[in-house]
């Protein structure tokens, strides 16, 4: 009865088991009777009640995992009292202060072991965080003359990719030392195009964030 009168509490408790399951045993290996093992009395009608599918409980747990991002972006994309490029790196410092980073680092997912998460999480970046919120920015900042480029599209693209996968430690694994000379060498490259978004803060909050994933893939060795 309590789980039909707190339908959301379910909901949270689906995701939240199915989260740990993808990453420790990978999507393809976690069956729906392995979320279900693990719900504590929770039974199979219950979680079809809520999702049809692994798959939609997937897109379900990326959703969830990075809830209130959208709300962020799209405030700081309507925000009239900053030009393009001030909206670039606000979006910098808020993305790596969202909570939701924290919990992947401390979990430190093999996203190269779980290909559905990866797709899913370039997925998003293509269809909708590039046409939706960046892709507008840069094209505000080629107006408002804060960003100088002849590619909107791809100057987009190419900063989602290579801050999400190429900068992200649970697709290319590397040591806190490689991954902030990667980080320096991608500075340098935004620089070159005009673009300079990253300050000292923002390095060593990607530090941060590096040695945490760094110490929890130690501890599960």
């Amino acid at each position: 009865m309590a789980r039909n009168k707190y339908p959301e509490e379910t909901i949270n408790q689906i995701l939240t088991v199915a989260l740990n399951l993808f990453i420790q045993k990978g999507y393809e290996q976690t069956s729906i009777q392995d979320i279900i093992n693990e719900l504590g009395g929770l039974t199979k009608g219950a979680i079809y009640h809520h999702f049809k599918s692994k798959e939609e409980i997937l897109e379900a747990v990326t959703n969830h995992l990075f809830k209130g991002v959208d709300e962020m972006l799209s405030g700081v994309r309507d925000d009239n009292g900053l030009n393009g490029l001030e909206k670039l790196r606000k979006i910098s410092r808020v993305s790596l202060d969202n909570p939701a980073q924290d919990e992947m680092a401390s979990v430190a997912p093999n996203l190269l072991r779980n290909p559905k998460m990866l797709a899913a999480q370039i997925e998003n970046i293509i269809e909708k965080a590039v046409p939706v919120y960046i892709q507008p920015i840069i094209e505000q900042g080629m107006r408002d003359g804060s960003i100088r480029t002849d590619y909107p599209r791809e100057l987009s693209e190419a900063l989602m990719i290579l801050t999400n996968i190429w900068l992200n430690p649970a697709v290319i694994p590397a040591s806190p030392e490689m991954m902030l000379r990667k980080l320096r060498f991608f500075d340098e490259i935004l620089k070159g195009l005009g673009l300079d978004l990253f300050d000292e803060q923002i390095f060593q909050r990607y530090e941060e964030l590096f040695r945490m994933s760094a110490r929890e893939v130690s501890i599960e060795k």
